[in-house]
């Protein structure tokens, strides 16, 4: 079994767009270690989103390969690829992209459910716990505060024990009181769990939560920061604008 839960290897992405193409992600390397919570920054344009879509099967790349685990994901059919997002992949998005008409545990459990997959238990009581939801189970999205929404989105996640989680800008709706405490969610999970996340995000403080920053810019990764604070991105990305 790989060492990397994920990985790309020279990967590239062109968008077709009509008038010209747009070269998303020019030659991309990079790995991503089992266990390890890893930050993917870099300014607007640079394809982080790019980079974290085609790692979660949710794009593909135009040339190169991308692997999670030991699978090539460009070698699977539409239903193999589907599959393998349902059981071992888990997703947390800006939109919290919740069910309206569903309660919080309904949500959580809904991947499972659409996989035909009873819960486990003792997991999900662990998760919701850890999560501070227990008591807002059975309420639906409208009644849950935006913290509240996306810790249940975070739960939703981790709810099948996936590989991995990839998660893009999850803080970025948050105030900053609710996005530290995500945020520290994420970071539990990796510590507490071995759970393996990567995570798009503009903000240096939200990058100090993980245990490495991968920099992107004009489609090529350009830098890497490990055990960052946040001066550290901080003198990273003003290194990279100078």
């Amino acid at each position: 079994m790989s060492l990397a839960a994920a990985r790309a290897v020279d990967a590239v992405k062109i968008y077709d767009t009509g008038a010209e193409p747009v070269r998303a992600l020019d030659g991309v390397t990079v790995e991503f270690e089992r266990g390890r919570f890893t930050a993917i920054m870099g300014p607007s344009g640079s394809g982080k989103s790019t980079l974290l879509h085609c790692l979660a099967g949710l794009d593909t790349v135009s040339s190169g390969n991308v692997y999670l685990g030991d699978d090539d994901l460009g070698s699977l059919s539409d239903r193999e690829l589907t599959l393998l997002r349902r059981r071992r992949v888990g997703f947390v998005f800006q939109a919290f992209n919740l069910v309206p008409t569903l309660s919080a545990e309904e949500n959580i459990t809904l991947p499972l459910d659409i996989a035909g997959v009873a819960p486990d238990r003792p997991w999900f009581e662990k998760i919701v716990s850890v999560l501070r939801l227990r008591d807002r189970l059975g309420h639906r999205p409208s009644e849950l505060s935006g913290g509240q929404q996306q810790r249940t989105a975070v739960a939703r996640a981790l709810a099948s024990r996936p590989d991995i989680v990839f998660a893009d800008e999850p803080s970025g709706n948050l105030d900053s009181r609710s996005g530290a405490e995500l945020l520290g969610f994420l970071r539990r999970a990796v510590d507490e769990f071995d759970q393996t996340i990567i995570m798009v995000t503009h903000d240096p403080l939200a990058a100090s939560h993980a245990d490495r920053v991968v920099f992107l810019a004009d489609g090529r990764r350009v830098a890497e920061v490990l055990h960052p604070s946040s001066e550290a991105i901080l003198d990273q990305i003003k290194a990279l604008e100078s």
